[in-house]
């Protein structure tokens, strides 16, 4: 199988593309080592070309593909895009646009939650693609034609999904529901991550205001020591590392290295001196500018008894309009929408979702609708204004 090469022959391949409409992509990498991931192939098609090109041939340039990738008149078909998009952005400094991501327009035409692509390919083409090169460590060369016939369909086949679902959107009037969600993918903020937000990773157990402070502080030492220096962020230090660091707060190799979760010597490498000096300067910070703990706030008795009769309604509607449950809404959204109804600061009180979900959640939790079980299935039932009760819609005090 043919395979590209040079810079050359990727500009005349790019420059072909550009003629279509649409063009299906996929990247194949390898990061378990890295920090930034590591291209090590990609697969482009249109309507009656597909290609391999392989990045890591000393005599390509990529640049015809970012290029191409950046063209606003060339739609740029993904499946569950983001890893593939933060590939171009790292590398090519620029979003693909525009972008139509195929997992999250089946999402609204109903297949379910983040269907993968060989369900996909299965569901609409019929064919059950042979998976046995999915673990391939696409650094190595030469690849077989096996291999790269497995890389290939990826986009192929995605020729077929792409026009399935376009058309469905188009028919159900849903283009701007897609929209909304695909801008998240075409926003820089998606993938560059600043150092000084990498504890918003970690799933804190602190309670401290100061162990908050040198957590974020030792946390984005970590972020930037990883990124400079290309390896994986548990690769300088783990995350139960940096708990402790934080709720010990070590100011001298001497403490650092009585911590139990660092490695044993650790405390004397160079790389020791960057994280104590993090801990040193969050550990200085005046304590009237501390930053708070968020708090998880217990929610009201009853909330819980509304919480599932919202996501029954919630699997009701999806069901009934063809939409995945989870691009509607999620437990939290339902939470907050039961303790504060309509001042719920969540996204299906807003745009489409509300029309097609959260006005109906605000009744339910009001009292006008009811849920029932009837002839084997639920419905919902408006309730006249005199009759209604909370017991009879479900809200906050039953149970």
């Amino acid at each position: 199988m043919h395979i590209i090469t040079t810079t050359a022959e990727l500009e005349e391949t790019c420059a072909r593309l550009a003629t279509f409409d649409f063009v299906t992509v996929d990247t194949e990498f390898h990061r378990e080592t890295t920090f930034w991931p590591e291209l090590c192939l990609i697969q482009m098609a249109g309507p009656d070309l597909a290609v391999i090109v392989d990045p890591l041939a000393k005599a390509i340039d990529l640049k015809p593909f970012f290029k191409l990738m950046a063209d606003p008149g060339v739609t740029k078909v993904f499946h569950a895009a983001r890893q593939d998009i933060e590939i171009v952005f790292h590398l090519g400094g620029l979003i693909p646009m525009p972008v139509f991501d195929t997992q999250i327009a089946a999402m609204v035409c109903g297949f379910g939650d983040s269907v993968s692509y060989n369900q996909l390919v299965q569901k609409i083409t019929g064919v059950q693609l042979d998976k046995s090169s999915r673990f391939t460590d696409w650094r190595q060369r030469p690849l077989s034609d096996r291999q790269l016939t497995y890389a290939l369909a990826d986009v192929t086949y995605l020729r077929d999904i792409h026009a399935v679902l376009s058309d469905r959107i188009k028919a159900e009037n849903r283009s701007g529901w897609l929209s909304e969600e695909i801008a998240v993918l075409e926003s820089p903020e998606t993938y560059d991550l600043h150092p000084d937000d990498a504890w918003k990773r970690l799933r804190a157990r602190l309670k401290k205001p100061r162990e908050l402070a040198v957590l974020r502080a030792v946390a984005a030492w970590r972020e930037r020591e990883a990124r400079n220096r290309n390896v994986p962020r548990g690769r300088i230090l783990k995350d139960d590392s940096l708990f402790e660091v934080a709720q010990q707060q070590p100011v001298d190799p001497v403490a650092l290295g009585k911590l139990r979760s660092i490695p044993k010597g650790w405390e004397n490498a160079a790389a020791a001196r960057g994280l104590l000096e993090a801990v040193g300067e969050a550990m200085a910070i005046a304590k009237e500018d501390l930053p708070k703990v968020p708090r998880q706030q217990s929610l009201p008795e009853g909330t819980s008894a509304a919480v599932e009769f919202l996501k029954v309604l919630l699997k009701l509607t999806s069901e009934k309009n063809g939409v995945a449950a989870k691009l509607i809404a999620n437990t939290s959204d339902l939470e907050k929408i039961a303790v504060k109804g309509a001042e719920a600061d969540v996204a299906c009180l807003t745009g489409w979702r509300r029309s097609l979900f959260g006005e109906a959640a605000l009744k339910l939790i009001s009292g006008d609708v009811a849920l029932r079980f009837m002839s084997g299935r639920i419905e919902t039932v408006d309730i006249p204004p005199a009759a209604s009760s909370p017991m009879e819609a479900g809200g906050q005090t039953t149970g």
